[in-house]
């Protein structure tokens, strides 16, 4: 038996698959990431199966062997919380809670957990619940003899600690006044966001955890928070960013995931407005992470979902201070060089050659680049500012002196 560690965390054990869609390497990149989400709620990682199956098994999502594999090693070393890290029916949630006789998560209730901890405005908290609500509702028969029995902890925050006698039609009544009060709270940021006159938008998008709001603090010299953990941003904040003498709007917006939950893209819909109604878009992207690329393209996959894909962009790899290049050994025919064998400074050719949008280097931390990065951004935002303003472009001049 497991001796007990780090009391104040819960015990958690992690569950996933190995598909023809998701093969071992990408289960265990996506365990990885399960990992730290799991971390950020406040959890301890005990131990991570994994099963190959053609498809999810309908009633357990994996094989009853794997299952009781599970329940024994839950058993045996007092575990309180297994996740798993595919979105689980109805079905599947209500019979491995039985069998399991533990909390039984899956990755979306995970993210909305984690979402619960940290929205701290009203806005965020009731976009939070509403979609708390939405992933609910389907999961009503039968679940609140399992809820009774939780006490608290990573999955329980928001309306499952608080709406356990409630029935579908107090879900569905909540959520339609969830919703009401999103649609005013909605009305009344497109009046600010209509307020702030015809200023150039630039808004900071791109993965969570990748520096969006360090860089935002480094730019406009505010005091956004930033942390190193997953959607440490919820709130949108504004920051008006003066390069020499030309003013924009620079925002930091809520950071994307992979099998983002369908249910927070639209409760965060007036989050990503103000995606929808920048001008100019900064992807920012965290080079020292393995499987950068999937992120990048995981970003433009929902940027294309809200409409976004074509709208003038500037990418930013950060981080590049704790890029490290794998070794490549010429002799060894068996390994194939590609670009996680590149240094950096082919990697930066090769991502400036292939890119149709401006790309730069940097490290915000320990402010490498940043130079080169404020002249770009001072390049698009002016560039932008001359087709609204014809007639000013005179002001700004071309040589960068500093950012106010």
């Amino acid at each position: 038996m497991l001796e007990t560690r780090h009391q104040e965390f819960e015990q958690t054990v992690l569950v996933g698959l190995i598909t023809s869609d998701q093969d071992i390497e990408k289960s265990k990149e996506y365990l990885d990431e399960l990992t730290f989400l799991t971390e950020t709620a406040g959890g301890e990682v005990i131990k991570r199966f994994t099963q190959k199956m053609d498809h999810p098994n309908a009633s357990t999502f994996v094989g009853s062997g794997k299952v009781e594999a599970i329940r024994a090693f839950i058993e045996d070393n007092n575990i309180t919380t297994a996740i798993f890290d595919d979105e689980l029916t109805s079905a599947q949630e209500r019979n491995l809670s039985k069998i399991l006789n533990c909390k039984v998560l899956d990755r979306t209730n995970l993210i909305l957990d984690i979402f619960a901890q940290r929205a701290k405005t009203s806005y965020a908290r009731t976009q939070v619940e509403l979609a708390q609500c939405e992933y609910l509702l389907p999961r009503l028969r039968g679940m609140w003899t399992h809820l009774e029995r939780q006490k608290g902890g990573i999955g329980m925050r928001g309306p499952g600690e608080t709406e356990i006698e409630t029935d579908r039609r107090i879900v569905r009544d909540r959520i339609g006044l969830l919703k009401a009060k999103l649609k005013t709270i909605d009305k009344q940021m497109a009046v600010q966001r209509g307020n702030r006159g015809k200023m150039v938008r630039v808004a900071l998008v791109g993965y969570t955890n990748v520096g969006k709001s360090t860089l935002m603090n480094s730019v406009s010299k505010s005091e956004v928070f930033a942390e190193n953990k997953l959607f440490a941003t919820l709130d949108t904040t504004v920051r008006k960013v003066v390069v020499k003498n030309l003013p924009f709007l620079l925002s930091d917006t809520v950071g994307f995931i992979r099998k983002l939950p369908t249910q927070l893209v639209e409760s965060f819909k007036s989050t990503l407005d103000e995606v929808r109604e920048a001008d100019f878009l900064i992807h920012v992207v965290d080079l020292a992470h393995p499987n950068f690329q999937d992120h990048m393209d995981s970003v433009n996959t929902i940027l294309s979902e809200i409409g976004c894909a074509e709208k003038p962009s500037l990418v930013v790899f950060n981080k590049i201070d704790a890029y490290k290049p794998i070794p490549y050994d010429e002799t060894d025919l068996t390994i194939t060089r590609d670009s996680q064998h590149f240094t950096l400074e082919e990697l930066e050719r090769s991502w400036m050659a292939k890119m149709d949008t401006p790309v730069v280097f940097v490290s915000v931390t320990k402010q490498i680049n940043m130079e080169a990065l404020k002249e770009s951004i001072y390049s698009a935002v002016k560039e932008i500012h001359i087709t609204r303003f014809p007639y000013n472009h005179f002001l700004y001049p071309d040589n960068l002196d500093s950012i106010d």
